[in-house]
């Protein structure tokens, strides 16, 4: 069948059919969770206020409208056609740009496995990278071929008999096409045993799971192998951020979360992701927030 997708240089058609395949399921504004857990429709009519928020793992894939996001002092934005890889959990503030009543954002986000992305590389044989990869998140443009691809997993939720069948044999090809095109380099860097990358990511786990407790430097950067100097030269190259505002921004997040659902006071949220003074989380809350626990919590709940 012809998709219409057959050059290796993606149009608005193609474009244009991603975001009809988005819409058809995200018919009004809101996150989609789906039948392919690792896959996340977006839908927005206005431009939205800078959120503070972790980007995991994956790709996100904007096919009407705009995004920005900001990571440390890095502006970063996208749109159709382009894409927006993450290789390691980063805390970014993003935000929708470009959107409309007759023109919303339609995005997805399509988590990735690390475990995939090493076997893939192991079996294509690629040549190392020749450069470092950088920071662990990156836009390039997407090529027609990864366009259909994603375009034909979103319309395999209208077939959900087929789902756990397809939806496999799909992201693997969209896993294959991301390593032979411009965002290889950084995915083979994280599939590297002992690279920095791969050292940096499962410290990033390590302090995700473990960000209640109070940070001990060094005992931190020799999980990694590495002295505490050269730890904190590759978490900042790669996070945009250091090891210590990494660590704060889980805990505020986990603080505001914790409020929202569980309707806890600020008192008790910071305590319980491990802050001691109630007024260092108060100050810390407001400066990434904007807004002090119980004004940002009542925004948030009217918004």
């Amino acid at each position: 069948m012809d998709s219409g997708l057959s050059s290796n240089k993606p149009t608005a058609q193609a474009s244009n059919q991603l975001a009809r395949a988005v819409a058809a399921v995200a018919a009004s504004d809101g996150d989609y969770a789906t039948a392919i857990p690792s896959l996340l429709l977006y839908r927005r009519k206005a431009p939205t206020e800078p959120l503070p928020c972790i980007y995991h793992l994956g790709l996100a894939v904007v096919a009407q409208g705009g995004k920005r996001v900001l990571l440390d002092e890095e502006v970063i934005d996208y749109g159709p056609g382009q894409a927006l890889l993450t290789t390691v959990d980063l805390p970014v503030i993003s935000h929708v740009t470009r959107a409309s009543v007759h023109e919303p954002v339609l995005a997805l986000v399509l988590t990735l496995d690390a475990l995939d992305i090493a076997q893939v590389a192991a079996e294509m044989r690629l040549p190392p990278p020749r450069r470092p990869s950088g920071r662990s998140i990156a836009v390039e443009r997407l090529d027609a071929p990864l366009m259909e691809a994603l375009v034909r997993l979103v319309n395999l939720l209208a077939e959900p008999a087929l789902v756990p069948q397809l939806a496999p044999l799909i992201q693997r090809e969209i896993t294959v096409r991301l390593m032979a095109g411009p965002h290889g380099p950084r995915l083979q860097h994280l599939a590297l045993n002992g690279s920095p990358g791969q050292q940096i990511a499962k410290a990033v786990v390590w302090l995700k799971q473990n960000f209640k407790q109070p940070l001990n430097m060094n005992e931190f950067a020799a999980r990694a192998h590495m002295s505490p100097s050269t730890f904190r030269q590759h978490f900042r190259s790669i996070t945009g951020t250091s090891p210590l505002q990494y660590q704060k921004q889980l805990r505020l997040q986990e603080a505001r979360q914790m409020m929202l659902s569980q309707n806890i006071d600020a008192g008790r949220a910071g305590g319980l992701v491990g802050y001691e003074s109630p007024s260092q989380f108060s100050r810390e809350y407001s400066r990434l927030f904007g807004a002090s626990p119980r004004e940002d919590v009542r925004r948030m709940r009217l918004a």
